[in-house]
């Protein structure tokens, strides 16, 4: 008798593995069916201990990362920017219908992305509330500078003066020693300390030429920003120290006199009182 229950024993685990088996490879016939925004696994909400949650990618983006791997396998030698660029012209051609999973489930990670976001916020104290403020200002201000310093770029605003030790590097950085740049800069930090004084004199006198050229630039760049109506960008220019007028130093000069004059006048009164004795006692 035991050898038979062994066998029976075998023929049903042999039987719960065929039905695991099938029922896993027709999980990936679905699965190769449906597309991958459907195939997601939901996040449930959990502590953000490290961080705020993530916001979700929009519908667009999620048919980049689905298309970018068939594209870029059905053309290998293509650059990533045209391939992007290839996906984009794609994703335009497109039917609101077929369009629509991908932005339906951008809408379903966002609605979870809010109350993952609310369930973040309540856990929050004052003070990690105020830091995150402070981090996001830091965050627009670094934006807004970035994009500033693009649109300067675009209209053509002249680069600064370069300094005496930076034309040095200028020259000097494919031959310094090092294989990083890091180490490419230090070593020729090292070579510009030992440097006599008539050999970095050649650098400082061409980055004073520098500082006449850029002076040249900025000036007329400036004049020509006034022009198309850009004065906002044009830097404010230092006014001339106002001289002291005359009149002031004279009112001062007049209220030293006017100071220094009942010293006077009360010399005076001795004196007359003086005479007035004198002539009582001649009398």
């Amino acid at each position: 008798m035991a050898p038979f229950s062994l066998m029976t024993a075998g023929v049903s685990m042999l039987a719960k593995s065929f039905s695991v088996f099938s029922c896993t490879t027709a999980l990936a016939r679905c699965t190769s069916v449906l597309p991958s925004t459907y195939i997601n696994p939901v996040k449930y909400l959990t502590s953000q201990t490290s961080g705020p949650p993530k916001r979700p990618l929009n519908g667009y983006m999620r048919y980049v990362l689905q298309q970018h791997p068939i594209v870029t396998r059905q053309n290998p030698e293509t650059k990533p920017v045209d391939i992007t660029r290839r996906i984009a012209q794609q994703w335009r051609t497109l039917s609101p219908e077929q369009k629509r999973p991908f932005q339906e489930a951008s809408q379903r990670a966002m609605e979870q992305f809010k109350m993952e976001l609310q369930h973040y916020q309540a856990q929050l104290t004052p003070a990690q509330v105020k830091q995150q403020t402070l981090e996001k200002r830091q965050k627009l201000a670094k934006r807004k500078a970035i994009r500033k310093k693009r649109e300067l770029t675009s209209l053509g605003k002249p680069k600064r003066p370069r300094y005496p030790f930076n034309i040095f590097m200028s020259e000097h950085f494919e031959e310094a020693r090092g294989t990083t740049s890091q180490a490419k800069m230090k070593s020729l930090l090292e070579d510009w300390k030992n440097l006599f004084s008539h050999q970095k004199q050649i650098y400082v006198q061409l980055a004073e030429d520098d500082k006449i050229r850029y002076k040249n630039e900025i000036k007329a760049w400036e004049d020509h920003m006034v022009e198309i109506g850009r004065e906002d960008l044009v830097r404010e220019r230092k006014k001339p120290a106002a001289k002291t007028p005359v009149a002031k130093t004279g009112t001062k000069k007049a209220k030293a006199k006017a100071v220094k004059k009942p010293a006077a006048t009360g010399k005076s009164k001795t004196t007359t009182r003086s005479t007035k004795s004198s002539s009582a006692k001649t009398v």
